[in-house]
């Protein structure tokens, strides 16, 4: 006899573990710990299965019964329904794997341990403002043009040019490396070159008043952040490189003797 949503309700756990029928092969399993399952047990190929329907109270009887005459359907056309959930669940951690956010933190993930503290913030910083809002969740195979370049000209249209080249510079290193992993086949923002405005850089003239000179090297030696950039400050006026050069600079490239 079918069971009654007052049945279910009621029904209280035991010393051990029992089912009630509901007919059609399904059943209302409960255990000691007060746990309450929906089961549907079927043959397919001449083997007996069960299929988890949910769990009571969040998958009511009205629901189960529904899931049954869904997995019931699908035996009628020769179809295993606990193959066909198993198959449905894989491909959901797939894509949930191939999201742009997912391949993005892998892609972080894998550089990270080769940047400065500060510059991995500033790249995630990017990122969760930038991009995850609009694109995160989306599977990155099937992110279009059209999207990319509207999430860019939002970092265009509040005036942050440089922040929606750099945008564009990081867009270009998810789908790169997405194509590298076999999670899409195109980077499509590699189209967008030349679709946003460029970014015009403003050149500082050179101090060349011997007075000025004079007051930034003493704030260089009063300078109280890291030792590291105080060396590069106090270093830069008397090696006159480009600061990347300095910064990439190796002792075999000193030469520490002093000459007569």
């Amino acid at each position: 006899m079918p069971l009654t949503d007052l049945e279910v309700r009621r029904a209280a756990p035991r010393e051990k573990k029992y089912r009630i029928s509901d007919g059609r092969g399904m059943y209302f399993e409960i255990t000691p710990g007060g746990g309450k399952y929906w089961r549907l047990k079927y043959r397919f190929n001449d083997r007996e299965k069960r299929l988890a329907l949910g769990v009571y109270p969040d998958v009511t009887l009205a629901h189960a019964r529904r899931k049954r005459d869904e997995a019931r359907a699908m035996l009628a056309d020769d179809i295993d329904p606990g193959q066909a959930k198993k198959e449905k669940n894989r491909l959901a951690r797939l894509n949930a794997a191939t999201t742009f956010e997912a391949v993005a933190l892998e892609w972080f993930e894998r550089q990270a341990p080769g940047w400065a503290a500060s510059h991995s913030e500033k790249i995630m910083g990017r990122l969760k403002k930038g991009l995850f809002p609009w694109l995160g969740s989306r599977p990155i195979a099937d992110i279009t043009l059209p999207e990319v370049l509207e999430v860019l000209r939002r970092a265009e249209l509040r005036g942050a040019h440089d922040a929606a080249h750099r945008l564009h510079q990081n867009c270009g290193q998810m789908f790169r490396y997405a194509v590298a992993t076999g999670r899409t086949t195109r980077n499509v923002s590699a189209v967008l070159r030349g679709a946003l405005r460029p970014n015009r850089h403003t050149h500082f003239a050179s101090i060349t008043d011997p007075v000025k000179v004079g007051e930034t090297l003493r704030e260089f030696d009063g300078f109280s952040g890291t030792l590291i950039v105080r060396a590069a400050l106090q270093l830069a006026p008397l090696l006159f490189v480009r600061p990347g050069e300095l910064r990439q600079a190796e002792w075999a490239h000193l030469e520490l003797r002093c000459r007569s």
